[in-house]
Formats: structure tokens, sequence, C-alpha cells
């Protein structure tokens, strides 16, 4: 692994995972570069290809893709995940961590410059990369995400608690700026694609026809809908804020299980969400109770403050 300098303080780090977290922070530093550049950096938003299921890739898609993994390889990850990649890498012999990795979720706003983020999970690895990643979501040993917005920020749990950096652009360095973040229990916020609605099953539109009625309706207030189309921008938002987020599957060919990974969006937003006091499902199920039966696997996905994702998952229940 490339030997980066310390741009994370180690205090609330599990020394083990520090090498890797740090290495992580690094690329994500020299990324928010590339971005902040926006079109003065080239063609970034320019498709490039296609990978393993068929989604758009962006030059700035693999161009993130090869920097994580060139900066991880060598040093404590045996198993490197990607989700621009069909299989996982064997990165080091005896490296000790899988790690599953979204290199750039949202690209499809890099062009309108609207936040975008990368997003990991980490596991310790087994003997093979299969049976590093394809487990119960709750053996996470990490899971977080770096947002490239205004400010670059990285929130992070390794299972007590979920806790915020702020990127100082000047230091090049991440500061704390909370330790324990908490999701508000219950918010008038929902995020959905609306336009997908004649698609939805039953229960999900019981639920957002309920928000939709207002005072009116089961909540007895009002509601706001919200929609970025980035993942990691609608997580930060409920993290600060409250609400309720839902992807679900739907009746569309290949929408049976929504879009997101499992292993390398679901897992880990799942991870951070329960860990700051909120839920994460698949309108039913925990999301941490869930392990993936592939890579790529997809998984509906709903997260955000306890009482609504509750409610949704009431409404999965009086349906069934």
């Amino acid at each position: 692994m490339t030997t980066q300098a310390t741009v994370i303080a180690p205090d609330l780090i599990p020394e083990a995972l520090y090498p890797t977290l740090n290495a992580l922070c690094a690329v994500s530093i020299d990324v928010a570069g590339v971005i902040a550049r926006g079109a003065l950096g080239g063609a970034l938003a320019a498709q490039v290809g296609e990978n393993t299921d068929g989604d758009q890739q962006k030059a700035l898609d693999v161009m993130a893709d090869e920097m994580f993994e060139a900066a991880l390889r060598g040093g404590d990850v045996r198993w490197y995940a990607s989700e621009e990649q069909e299989e996982a890498l064997k990165t080091s012999e005896t490296g000790r961590y899988a790690l599953a990795i979204d290199p750039l979720d949202g690209s499809s706003n890099i062009d309108v410059n609207v936040s975008i983020g990368t997003i990991f999970s980490i596991f310790d690895a087994k003997e093979g990369a299969e049976e590093s990643f394809l487990r119960p979501a709750s053996e996470q040993i990490a899971g977080g995400y770096v947002l490239y917005g205004p400010a670059t920020c990285l929130v992070v749990s390794f299972g007590n608690g979920t806790q915020q950096y702020v990127l100082d652009p000047a230091k090049r360095e991440f500061v704390l700026v909370a330790e324990a973040m908490q999701v508000p229990t219950t918010s008038k916020e929902f995020a959905i694609n609306a336009s997908n609605e004649r698609h939805w099953t039953k229960p999900v539109k019981a639920y957002i026809d309920g928000c939709l009625a207002g005072k009116d309706g089961p909540t007895g207030m009002e509601h706001n809908m919200r929609w970025v189309g980035s993942l990691v921008a609608e997580t930060h938002r409920i993290l600060t804020r409250g609400g309720v987020f839902l992807y679900p599957g739907d009746s569309r060919p290949g929408y049976e299980n929504g879009r997101l990974r499992m292993v390398y969006e679901c897992a880990p937003i799942a991870m951070v969400i329960e860990q700051a006091g909120g839920k994460a499902t698949d309108g039913a199920t925990p999301i941490l109770e869930r392990q993936a039966d592939g890579l790529h696997a997809r998984v509906p996905l709903v997260f955000g403050s306890a009482e609504m994702v509750q409610q949704v998952t009431d409404q999965h229940v009086m349906d069934h």
C-alpha cells in the first residue's frame, strides 16, 4: 500500500483499521480536488462504458475506482470489491480485511454540480472473496461514505456510533465535528422517485398516499418530498435533519428488488443509519439481517428516522 500522509486523527478509529481508513481519506481528498475543478478537469461526466449491470460508467467513475484500488493495493485489504468491476480483486496476500466500495455514487450528477460521494464497507477477510462479502450485513466492522458537496465530509461507523468529519481543504485534513450523530426520530420529509408511482407495490403506494394526505392522513402532519438522485446526498440530509428514503422494488422488469446494491450501497448505509439511531430495512426485514447472494445483487432499501421507517414496515405487514 502506498504510504499516505496522516489526513485524519486516529483518536476514535480502531488502531488496526487506521491505515486503511487513512488511505481511503487521502484518496477522497484527491477525488474531491478533481470534482471541484469541474469542467476544468476535462470531460469527467463522459460515458466511457458500462459496468457489469449495464449501468453507464462515467470517466470519473473509472478514475476514482483506479485511485482507490491503487492506494489500497499491498496493504491491509486482501479483497477489493468495486461496483465498477465484475469480480473482487485480491490486493494483498496477507491482508486482514475485505473492502467493498462504490467509488463514485451519484455520478449522473457530475455535470450538474450536485453532491456525489464514495460509499465503503469493511469486513474481516475470509479465505475466498465471495465468503468475505456474501455474509450478513451485521458482520461489517466498518461502514461509511465521503460526501463531495459544498464541504467534503466523512461519515463513518465502527459499530459504536456514527462519527462525522469535515475536510479542512487548507490543511488537507479531516476534522472531527460530531462524535455521535443522531437521526431525528421523525420528520416531515420523505424521499422517493414519484415518477414511478404507477409501478409501486400496494404498501409503498399506501404509505406515500398517507404522507400526501397531510394533516388528514395517518401521520397527522403536512409533508414535503425530496429527491436528489444521489444516495450519499439523501443519506446525509436524513442523518442531519431526519426523514425517510425509499427505493423499493416495483413491477418493472429488472426492478423487482430496486436498483441499489446490497454489498456496495445498502449494507454500509444501513450500518451508518442504525448506529445513529435510525432504521434501515428492505420494507420489512432489517438490512443488517440480510446478506447478498451475489456481489452485485440488489435489494429494496427504506431507511431514515426510526418512526417513519417503522410506519413503512407496518404498512408492509398490514398488506402482506
